[in-house]
């Protein structure tokens, strides 16, 4: 229905489209204007639409592959991944880039905001809806503005491009409350993992009663949610009530907040196949990289499964996720994560009755589109009666999410200190 929709939309031009409905490529020479389309609900535009006047062009890779070129940028591009490959590593997307009716279609905002980042020259004039070719900006004199920072690219100066990774915790407009270790106010997205018909998984083995994890993640996330606002955080929550939400949406969510963490709350549940599935405990948190043990990969598996609820099918075999992974290897977001995990690790040890699993890595869906900070933790086994009944408990809730919140809080200080941004 997507593709439908779109193959209309490019043939019969911009009579469904809402202002503005064409992008303007300023050149010196020459002015051309590329239809804005919709796809998902978003502004995009064709590649081969745009790349003529920019001098550039796209070739096919492999199916779903793509590598774009223009003037002093290349970029490696998939179907249906919020991401962009350079030189650098991979860049976090907006939205992905999609093949729809025979045309790849681009999100605008890699035209409006990516290409001016990293591509020397280029710049984008909101106001006028008009991506100005270098020649231009330099015939404006645009790049002598204050407070502009330059470096040599040949001969011309050209804008210094930010890191194609987004920083980690941006600081805030000045002006906000400040937490009790002093910060400035930042923002913590909190996800109750599960929800709607995703169930999650459903315990303890052999118990008097039955607990889902859906209700769990969410009792427990409303409750952080409070205890973060207390310590003085800023708090978005990916649901609020027992409904489905998209993994790759979660992580879309965080974004849109500009949010400083991101934090996934979930139950963990042991393999039927183990000798006493029912004995398992503890806890464990974990940061996005590649599974490196079986049990890693098993609760990958586990967590990742819930993208059947969205498609109504089995989660494909082989996807683009180890990709992203390859790419962001070095991203500081990585680094910054497994610190964090640490964190959370070490405050859940103060009250938890079970024992430490330990920090570890996989590829949760959850966490690839957070482009941040970002854990998922399993805060205890569901299918252990001592724990179900532990978890649901109310006031040992309110433990768990204070554990956290204060973990959240510790790191963001400890983070403050490290970088140096303390107000």
């Amino acid at each position: 229905m997507i593709a439908l929709t779109l193959a209309a939309l490019l043939a019969q031009g911009s009579s469904l489209r809402e202002p503005p409905s064409v992008l303007r490529v300023v050149g010196a020479a020459h002015v051309s204007t590329v239809p804005i389309v919709r796809l998902d609900g978003l502004p995009a535009v064709r590649a081969d639409e745009l790349l003529g006047p920019l001098g550039g062009r796209v070739s096919r890779v492999t199916d779903g592959r793509w590598t774009l070129a223009i003037p002093g940028l290349t970029l490696d591009l998939r179907d249906g991944l919020p991401f962009a490959g350079t030189v650098a590593g991979a860049v976090p997307l907006a939205s992905a880039p999609r093949w729809v009716a025979g045309v790849l279609v681009l999100p605008l905002s890699m035209v409006t905001e990516l290409l001016p980042r990293l591509a020397p020259g280029f710049r984008y004039d909101r106001e006028r809806g008009e991506l100005l070719a270098p020649d231009v900006v330099l015939a404006q004199g645009a790049l002598e503005r204050p407070g502009t920072v330059f470096a040599k690219v040949g001969r011309v100066r050209v804008a210094d491009a930010p890191t194609p990774t987004a920083r980690v915790v941006p600081r805030r407009p000045s002006g906000g409350k400040a937490t009790r270790a002093g910060m400035e106010r930042r923002i913590v997205v909190v996800d109750a993992g599960h929800g709607g018909p995703d169930g999650g998984m459903h315990g303890p083995i052999g118990g008097r009663f039955t607990m889902h994890e859906k209700d769990i993640t969410l009792a427990v996330a409303l409750r952080l949610a409070d205890a973060l606002r207390d310590r003085g955080v800023d708090v978005v929550l990916t649901r609020t009530r027992d409904t489905l939400i998209a993994l790759s949406d979660r992580g879309r969510i965080a974004n849109t907040a500009r949010g400083d963490l991101f934090l996934s709350i979930h139950v963990n549940a042991a393999n039927l196949n183990w000798r006493d599935p029912g004995a398992a405990r503890g806890y464990e948190t974990y940061f996005l990289a590649e599974a490196k043990t079986d049990d890693a990969r098993r609760v990958e598996r586990m967590e990742n499964e819930a993208v059947r609820f969205e498609t109504g099918a089995e989660a494909p075999k082989h996807d683009p996720l180890a990709f992203v992974i390859n790419d962001m290897a070095q991203n500081e977001h990585l680094r910054e994560s497994s610190d964090l995990a640490e964190s959370v690790q070490r405050s859940l040890g103060r009250l938890h009755p079970g024992p430490s699993r330990g920090v570890k890595q996989a590829g949760f869906r959850v966490l690839v589109t957070a482009y941040m900070p970002a854990v998922l933790i399993e805060i205890g086994f569901g299918t252990n009666p001592f724990e179900a009944t532990w978890m649901s408990d109310d006031a040992r809730q309110g433990q768990i999410a204070a554990s956290i919140a204060d973990a959240a809080v510790e790191y963001l200080a400890r983070y403050e200190r490290r970088v140096g941004t303390m107000p």
